[in-house]
C-alpha cells in the first residue's frame, strides 16, 4: 500500500507543488478493523495512538465504562487484521484509570504515556508504562512532582531512539523533556539553556522524534505571535534552538517525523497547514516546503507517519478530519481518500502509522474509537 500511495502522488509531484487537490483525492481502499474489549469492566473502546514496532503493530487507548470511568488498554497485531489485547498492569490510583495517549518504539519494544485528570484542580495525572519480555505493559512508579506539581504545564508525546527514550512537554520554565535509557524511570530536564523560555519569548514543545543526529523537538516561541522552531540535541541535555523560516503568520509545528530525506516538521502555517524540512545532516538548516489544506488557524495536525521518503498526515480543520500524503518529504501534497465512516467532532483524536506495505489509522470522536487498515494492493 505504501508503494501504491506514493505511485498515486508522484504523477503530481513535479507540477503541483505546495497544496494540490485539483486532481481529486488519491484513492485508497480502507478496511475497518476490530479492537476487542479486554477482560474486565465492559465499555467502549477508546483509541489515541498507533505505531509499528518491529514486526508488530500497537494501538493504545482505554476502555470507557457507561459511567465514564476509564481503564488503560492496548492492543497488538502481527498482520493488522487480527488484534489482541495487551496486558496492562496498573498499580497506582491514576494508573488504573489512565487513558494511554502516546506510544513510542525502540528496538522492537514499546513504551507508553497515559493520563487521567484528577485531584483538587482536575489536572492530568501522568503515568508511563514500559514493555516487559512477555509483551505486557507495566506501570513505572514515579513521584507526583516528576510530571505534576506547581511547575507543571503538560506532558506530551514519547519517542524512542539510539539514546533511549524521550518525552516532550512543557513546564513553567518553558519547553522541557523527560529522558530515560530504558523507560524504567524518567528524569526531568527543565530550564535548560536554549530549550527554556528566555528574552526571545515563551517556548512550547509539541512533539519529539529521533534520528541519526540525535533528538529533534518541534514547537514554537511566542513573542506576540507563534514563531516556528525546532530544538536539536545529540544527548537530550545540550539543546540548540533553530528558528524555522516564516512569513509572520501564526506558525505552530505540531508533529515531527524522521524520513529517509531527513526530519520533517508539520503544523499550522497561517490559515493553512505546512511543512518544514532539515537541509543538512546535523539538522541545523531548515527550509519551508509545501503548504496544504485550509482552516489551519482553527485546526491542528494530529498525526504523521513516514512513507519511504514521504509522509502521511492526519489534520483537523475545525470541522472535519483530513488525510494528506506527500511523496517528497513535504514539497508537494495530495488529498488522500479517507474511510466513508471517518468521524468528526466531539473529543477528537487521531493516530496513524505506516510500515510493511500497510497504513493503520485510528480516530476517536468521543463516542466511538475506530480503526482502519489500508492493505497492500
Amino acid at each position: 500500500m505504501v508503494a501504491a500511495l506514493l505511485a498515486g502522488v508522484l504523477v503530481c509531484a513535479g507540477a503541483c507543488g505546495g497544496s494540490s487537490d485539483d486532481d481529486g483525492p488519491v484513492p485508497v481502499r480502507w478496511q475497518r478493523g476490530t479492537l476487542p474489549v479486554p477482560d474486565g469492566t465492559p465499555g467502549r473502546v477508546v483509541v489515541r495512538d498507533v505505531t509499528a514496532c518491529g514486526d508488530r503493530w500497537y494501538v493504545v487507548g482505554a476502555v470507557e465504562a457507561a459511567d465514564g470511568e476509564t481503564r488503560p488498554a492496548a492492543w497488538v497485531s502481527a498482520d493488522t487484521s487480527t488484534w489482541s489485547p495487551v496486558g496492562v498492569a496498573a498499580e497506582s490510583f491514576y494508573g488504573q484509570r489512565a487513558v494511554l495517549y502516546s506510544v513510542g518504539c525502540r528496538d522492537g519494544v514499546v513504551a507508553v504515556v497515559g493520563a487521567r485528570s484528577g485531584g483538587v484542580h482536575g489536572n492530568p495525572r501522568v503515568v508511563t508504562w514500559r514493555q516487559v519480555p512477555d509483551g505486557s505493559l507495566v506501570e513505572v512508579p514515579a513521584p507526583f512532582e516528576l510530571y505534576g506539581g506547581a511547575e507543571a504545564r503538560n506532558v506530551g508525546r514519547i519517542a524512542g531512539g539510539a539514546g533511549g527514550w524521550l518525552i516532550a512537554g512543557n513546564r513553567v520554565s518553558g519547553a522541557a523533556v523527560w529522558s530515560s535509557p530504558d523507560a524504567a524511570g524518567f528524569e526531568l530536564r527543565a530550564g535548560l539553556p536554549g530549550l527554556a523560555s528566555d528574552d526571545r519569548g515563551v517556548t512550547w514543545a509539541y512533539d519529539v522524534a529521533a534520528g541519526p543526529a540525535g533528538w529533534v523537538l518541534a514547537g514554537a516561541v511566542t513573542a506576540g505571535a507563534d514563531a516556528a522552531v525546532v530544538w536539536v540535541s545529540p544527548d537530550a541535555v545540550a539543546w540548540t534552538r533553530v528558528g524555522l523560516p516564516g512569513d509572520g503568520a501564526r506558525e505552530r509545528p505540531q508533529r515531527v517525523v524522521v524520513t529517509a530525506a531527513g526530519p520533517v516538521v508539520v503544523g499550522v502555517r497561517g490559515a493553512s497547514f505546512g511543512a518544514w524540512r532539515a537541509e543538512d545532516d546535523r539538522w541545523g538548516r531548515w527550509r519551508a516546503v509545501g503548504r496544504f489544506g485550509a482552516g489551519g488557524a482553527g485546526g491542528a495536525v494530529q498525526a504523521v507517519a513516514p512513507l519511504a521518503a514521504g509522509l502521511v498526515v492526519v489534520t483537523w480543520d475545525g470541522g472535519r478530519h483530513g488525510l494528506w500524503v506527500s511523496p517528497d518529504a513535504g514539497d508537494s501534497w495530495r488529498v488522500l481518500s479517507g474511510p466513508d465512516d471517518l468521524p468528526a467532532g466531539g473529543d477528537r483524536s487521531a493516530g496513524v502509522a505506516a510500515a510493511g506495505g500497510r497504513v493503520v489509522l485510528v480516530v476517536d470522536d468521543g463516542r466511538e474509537g475506530r480503526l482502519w487498515v489500508a492493505p497492500a494492493v
